[in-house]
């Protein structure tokens, strides 16, 4: 059996040789590296194409940061020309609209019911009737309005 030894950090030990992760083999690291240090000539054209890559990583960055700046001067500052501002108040208003005929319908129907239960002392079958009525011409008043059903009043 062999005896355990200590390596360093991340070094350790197999078939009797030590091996290291950051260890050079055959002209090759472990990081990928596959350049021979006494080779000058590709270690020139290696730095000059990382320079190249440096350049237009830099030229992306100013590109980008302009973008940014312009995103968030649009943003900032809404101009008439945005329309999105009166965009977004048209379609609440749509949706009060609508939501507001639903409710009408359900509470026009619900009130004609209790006056009936209340004349006729026929409690709560004229609420239930005329309150399921009331929803039925709500969401109809709804679908007319949406565009959905055709306005027959046209």
């Amino acid at each position: 059996m062999h005896s355990c030894h200590k390596y360093g950090p991340g070094g350790f030990e197999g078939d009797g040789a030590f091996f290291h992760p950051f260890q050079r083999v055959s002209g090759v690291n472990m990081v990928g590296d596959t350049r021979d240090d006494g080779d000058k000539g590709e270690n020139h054209d290696q730095s000059s194409k990382e320079a190249a890559l440096s350049d237009r990583l830099g030229s992306l960055n100013q590109r980008l940061s302009r973008m940014r700046d312009d995103r968030k001067m649009k943003t900032d500052h809404p101009g008439p020309e945005s329309g999105t501002a009166s965009a977004n108040a048209s379609a609440m208003a749509r949706g009060f609209r609508l939501s507001s005929e639903l409710i009408a319908g359900v509470v026009v129907g619900a009130v004609i019911g209790w006056g009936f239960d209340r004349l006729l002392s026929t409690s709560p079958w004229g609420l239930i009737v005329f309150f399921l009525l009331g929803f039925a011409a709500g969401v109809v008043n709804v679908m007319r309005a949406a565009g959905v059903a055709p306005d027959q009043n046209r």
